[in-house]
């Protein structure tokens, strides 16, 4: 069964998500501050964390940093300020999505299911679960600690850097869409998000290096996305 960890600090809050999400018929772990978060993300290894910004102990950032030092497990972000920082810190750190508060029970459903549906697809794809490890060219890239290295060289890759490095390498010569890009990465609606790929693609054949061997076989294809051309 599916296990989903919900971070609130607001217990009537936490308590109201649980009801829903056990309706949906996933397995609910609840912690109301950052240490026990962490403490129970580690032992209990959910498959996706429901995660606030504001909590005693830590902060939701910080959790959310501390998480993705060692998990890639997708986070879904809650606040209750509007301001815009907070929202492009948590995806900066790592958040997967984010929610305001206030939010309906319905829009954090259809948050949870896209960002499962994400999981499924990266699987179906044939990227290999956490511990293994991934050789390309000069490139290692360490799913247990999602760490990458560039001849033996620690390379500084975003959360979402790595995952479409990933997704590429696992499959060098197939064409992915930026439609199956957002959806199976970050899990946006394609339409309102086009140039996100865009704009990691680029960024990352820059911290490759854009004379790179590897950096210059991530090549767009007109029309549709990228690809991986093979050696």
């Amino acid at each position: 069964m599916t296990s989903i960890l919900i971070v609130e600090d607001e217990r009537n809050l936490s308590n109201v998500i649980r009801d829903r999400l056990q309706e949906e018929g996933y397995r609910v772990l609840q912690a109301f501050d950052g240490p026990s978060a962490l403490e129970v993300a580690r032992n209990r290894a959910p498959d996706l964390i429901v995660l606030d910004i504001m909590l005693p102990g830590m902060d939701g950032l910080e959790v959310c940093r501390r998480l993705r030092a060692y998990s890639i497990v997708p986070i879904l972000m809650l606040t209750a300020r509007a301001e815009e920082i907070d929202r492009v810190l948590g995806l900066e750190l790592g958040a997967d999505d984010y929610l305001t508060k206030p939010f309906s029970m319905h829009e954090l459903r259809a948050r949870v299911r896209a960002l499962l549906r994400r999981v499924e697809m990266m699987q179906a794809a044939g990227v290999p679960p956490p511990g293994e490890v991934l050789t390309i060219g000069d490139v290692r890239l360490d799913t247990a600690t999602n760490e990458a290295s560039l001849g033996g060289q620690p390379l500084d890759l975003t959360p979402k850097e790595f995952a479409l490095l990933l997704l590429l390498a696992q499959h060098p010569g197939r064409v992915f869409s930026r439609a199956y890009l957002l959806d199976a990465i970050w899990g946006y609606e394609a339409a309102a998000y086009d140039r996100t790929v865009d704009t990691h693609v680029y960024r990352l054949r820059q911290k490759l290096g854009p004379d790179t061997p590897l950096a210059q076989r991530i090549v767009a294809v007109r029309g549709t996305g990228y690809k991986l051309e093979r050696e």
